[in-house]
């Protein structure tokens, strides 16, 4: 037996044991009102009670033919078998819990018999008229007195749970006559007792057991909708919340109230213990502690499904799968705990003093809710929702997007009678509303951001490490080479030089030889030991041994001389194949320098990849600056005009922005000039000195769009227009001034000598303090624009360095806004060419400023950018400056040339074409680089 008394005056739930209640289903006293005498006496407590009789009697028969034909539900069927019925999949579903009679009950009624009487396994429910007749109802689920806590949370809640972990929205309701057990069902704690928690405690046990820590959220706010005023339970200070709408998708939102993160189950007991605390209630003569306030629980659900499928909702309410693989997909589920205070009439509660204005304001908002219900049951065209802040709360668990379930809770005391058919009826037409479920899926952009720069990261790691790689390959093949033919050139040095002195060793020891023999000869012949024969004709004849023996001699010469000959001839032949050897060497390195070619190539391409993956990436987070941008607008409200002049100056710009019929007709053109004669330009002027923010907006509009015409500058300036602008920039920060006032002094920059006005004011220090603070791409859009503007006057170009203008300029690009980056392209074509102005007229000058405040590089990483606007800026920036021979330097250093052959070969625009084939043709540094890269530029 477990017995609650949780604010419900004494209510007892049976789990087991004896009932309290003392009926017998097979007692002949209970017959149904189909069966049974429809003319017997009839006995009402009042004049409400028959007509509640009356109105019951006639909707109990229409209730009971419209569901004869239809076939009989099984027992086990609950409320989790939505899909089962396929024609009310959306329809709200509805449960009637009885309240077992409590001490105060068992005393006074304990010889009439309960005025209801349950059938669980017919999920029916018999509402007793008199002795005789009785009503019967049917319902999603009926519960006994003996349902324990686990069971009304499984049939009740649990199928609302699941659906919003699956993105839906989903609210869980309790209704009744107070103290039938609403705050029972709903919020018990279960501190002494676990099994009777209530289906808050249950419901994010269930929430937090299914979620990730890791990628998932879970966020509670606790409210009470008292008096016509919502209030923040958990932090009481709180106690008038607006309820705003979006106008854009008509979502509901309480930017006041307090929202806590949830880890934990002991958490979130603790919040419910905080706001029940913080309650109201009051002693009645029904309930001892009777809410006097209707309690919310709001539980926000978001989860991340990435890499899996996601179930998209269509326009029919079929769930069709769509794989999103690899995409960020976030769903967000609203889970609603709303325990309604309980409706009580005055002569039984008592009420009396503030406690009747209190159930003055619940009966209202109860009201109101059944009218809606009411409607929507009945396919109205008109739905009261905005009657009571209840409804409005409650417009997307009745006839919205939610998955609804409603819990009915009725008391079995005969006394309570009318009180219990109007819960009965209040169910019964709920059941006939239907919903439009629909799954909250979004795209989650930061994280895909995230992981994308996260991606980018590796592949750069990636990129470096093999480049790295790729550099030490090259090295060691360069070493290797350049080892090799060293060693093959010190080898044939050495075999030539070997060979040589052979061949000259040899040659000394032959001429010896041949000398010692000749000297041999001679001395023979002088010492006059060989005789001589004597001819008959008196000469001198060698006798025949010797001359023999000098024969031989030269044909050992000869001999010696043939085979030096031979040698000599292989040792050509060996210097021959030393030289081919050499030859092949040198073809292997030729090899090797192509396979070098290649590899720059490739990494030429990783490099051009590289570049590729950095566009996407700022492609991407343009798209999510714009999609903030759109969302942020949307999200701004309008404020009202206050104040005469104010009020004055909107009718103006209406005036001129939509002309009369009558201003057409006499043929004349609207023009913002109008104003001049209709208020005067100092009254306009001395509204950007206004105390109201949206004046100085409003005024600041009308003079940008004066200055926009030339011929309203130079009075707009001699007013002193001019340094209002500027001082209106210079002490607000409101950004959407700023953006204002620096669009009006970008129309007022395009004049020369408005220019140097600007510059002497200090005019380029405040637009650089903007530049730095702004974050909004439009208002870095006017600055940059502004700025631009005074880029193209060459007096200012070296104040604009000094100053910080031109670093200014470049810090914008951190937007990556291709507008922003457009207007910073148009800057610096407008400074590089007044530097090229100065150079051409003659004057000295060094190193570009431009390059010298570092703008080279991003001038170099844009030159071929995607968008036109920018390229064409850039590429003409890029001309300029090669054209000051100290530039050139700096330009080859950082790749400028590759750039400038591009432009020459390739660029759209004659005149840009020409003036960079001019360039690299005259400029000696750049004629130098092409012809050692060999680089063809024509």
């Amino acid at each position: 037996m477990f017995t609650g008394n949780h604010r419900n005056g004494g209510a007892t739930f049976s789990n087991g044991g004896n009932s309290s209640s003392n009926y017998s289903k097979g007692s002949g006293l209970y017959s149904s009102s189909n069966n049974g005498n429809t003319n017997g006496a009839k006995v009402m407590t009042n004049s409400s009670d028959k007509q509640i009789s009356s109105s019951l009697n006639s909707s109990s028969k229409s209730i009971s033919s419209s569901l004869k034909p239809k076939p009989r539900r099984s027992s086990t069927a609950s409320l989790n078998n939505v899909k089962s019925d396929s024609g009310v999949g959306g329809r709200v579903r509805v449960a009637v819990r009885l309240r077992p009679r409590n001490a105060e009950e068992s005393v006074a009624d304990s010889d009439l018999p309960d005025c209801v009487e349950l059938q669980p396994e017919l999920k029916r429910l018999k509402l007793r008229r008199n002795n005789w007749d009785s009503d019967t109802f049917e319902f999603d689920e009926v519960l006994t007195e003996f349902a324990s806590q686990k069971r009304v949370y499984e049939v009740v809640a649990k199928p609302v749970v699941e659906s919003v972990l699956e993105g839906y929205n989903g609210t869980v309701m309790a209704y009744g006559q107070t103290g039938t057990g609403k705050t029972y069902t709903l919020g018990l704690l279960g501190d002494e007792d676990t099994s009777a928690r209530g289906i808050m405690v249950r419901a994010l046990e269930d929430i937090l057991a299914e979620i990730s820590p890791d990628t998932d959220s879970v966020s509670v706010s606790y409210l009470q909708l008292y008096m016509e005023t919502i209030q923040d339970l958990l932090r009481p200070e709180n106690d008038n919340i607006s309820i705003v709408e979006d106008p854009k998708t008509g979502d509901l939102s309480l930017p006041g109230a307090t929202t806590v993160e949830i880890k934990d189950q002991k958490t979130f007991i603790e919040l419910l213990r905080v706001g029940e605390a913080h309650r109201f209630a009051a002693n009645t003569k029904l309930n001892t502690e009777s809410s006097r306030s209707h309690a919310i629980l709001m539980v926000h659900i978001k989860r991340s499904l990435k890499g899996k499928d996601s179930a998209l909702s269509n326009e029919n309410g079929n769930l069709s799968h769509s794989s999103k693989k690899l995409k960020p997909i976030v769903r967000r589920g609203k889970f609603v705990v709303v325990d309604l205070a309980g409706s009580e009439r005055i002569d039984k509660s008592g009420s009396e003093g503030h406690t009747l204005e209190e159930a003055k304001s619940i009966n209202l908002s109860l009201s109101a809710l059944g009218k809606c219900i009411n409607a929507l049951a009945e396919n109205s065209p008109h739905v009261p929702i905005r009657d009571s802040k209840l409804t409005r709360l409650l417009r997307d668990s009745f006839g919205g997007s939610a998955r609804t379930s409603l819990v009915i809770t009725i008391g079995p005391s005969p006394r309570h009678r009318g009180e219990t058919a109007s819960t009965i009826m209040f169910g019964q037409r709920a059941m006939k509303v239907e919903n439009m479920l629909r799954i909250k899926e979004e795209f989650d952009y930061k994280s895909l951001s995230r992981r994308l720069d996260i991606q980018l990261d590796k592949l750069i790691a990636e990129n470096e490490r093999k480049q790295k790689a790729f550099q030490d390959e090259i090295e060691r093949i360069a070493i290797e080479a350049q080892k090799h033919v060293a060693d093959i050139e010190r080898n044939y040095a050495d075999a030539l030089e070997k060979e040589r002195l052979s061949i000259e060793r040899e040659c000394m020891d032959s001429t010896e030889k041949l000398q010692q023999q000749l000297l041999n000869v001679q001395g023979k012949h002088a010492d006059g030991k060989v005789g001589f024969l004597l001819k008959d004709d008196g000469s001198d004849k060698m006798p025949n041994s010797e001359y023999a023996r000098l024969l031989a001699e030269l044909d050992e010469t000869k001999q010696l001389l043939q085979n030096e000959t031979l040698q000599r001839k292989t040792a050509e032949e060996e210097i021959f194949n030393l030289r081919n050897q050499l030859a092949q060497w040198k073809k292997l390195e030729a090899v090797k320098s192509s396979e070098i070619i290649k590899l720059h190539k490739m990494l030429e391409d990783e490099s051009q990849e590289k570049e590729k993956l950095e566009k996407e990436i700022a492609v991407l987070q343009n798209q999510l600056l714009e999609i903030s941008f759109e969302a942020d607008e949307t999200r701004r409200l309008d404020v009202d005009e206050s104040g005469k002049l104010s009020g004055d100056l909107t009718s103006l710009i209406s005036q001129a922005n939509h002309p009369s019929i009558k201003d057409f007709e006499d043929g004349e053109k609207p023009s913002m000039a109008k104003l001049f004669e209709q208020v005067g330009l100092q009254k306009i002027l001395s509204l950007l000195d206004a105390e109201d923010a949206d004046v100085k907006i409003h005024a600041a509009k009308v003079v940008a769009n004066l200055a926009a015409e030339e011929s309203n500058q130079e009075k707009i300036v001699e007013a002193g227009g001019l340094t209002s602008l500027l001082m209106l920039i210079r002490s607000c920060d409101d950004e959407t001034i700023q953006r204002v006032a620096a669009g009006a002094i970008a129309n007022l920059a395009m004049n020369e000598t408005n220019q140097e006005l600007i510059v002497s004011q200090g005019g380029i220090n405040l637009l650089s303090t903007a530049a730095a603070n702004a974050n909004d791409p439009q208002t870095l859009r006017m600055v940059a624009g502004a700025i631009a503007n005074l880029c193209g006057n060459d007096k200012l170009r070296v104040k604009l360095s000094s100053e910080g203008g031109i670093k200014a300029l470049l810090g914008m690009v951190r937007s990556r806004h291709p507008d922003v980056l457009a207007q910073v392209a148009r800057g610096i074509a407008n400074f590089a060419k007044c530097e090229s102005r100065v150079f051409t007229q003659g004057n000295k000058m060094g190193k570009s400023l431009l390059i010298e405040d570092g703008g080279l590089p991003w001038i170099v990483q844009n030159a071929n950018n995607d968008i036109s606007s920018i390229r064409r800026h850039i590429e003409l920036a890029l001309c300029h400056l090669a054209q000051h021979e100290a530039n050139a330097k700096d330009l080859i250093t950082a790749g400028a040339l590759w750039e400038l052959v591009r432009i020459a070969q390739e660029c759209s625009r004659d005149d840009v074409r020409s003036l960079a084939y001019k360039t690299l043709t005259s400029s000696s540094s750049f004629l130098a680089e092409v012809k050692r890269q060999r680089i063809d530029c024509r």
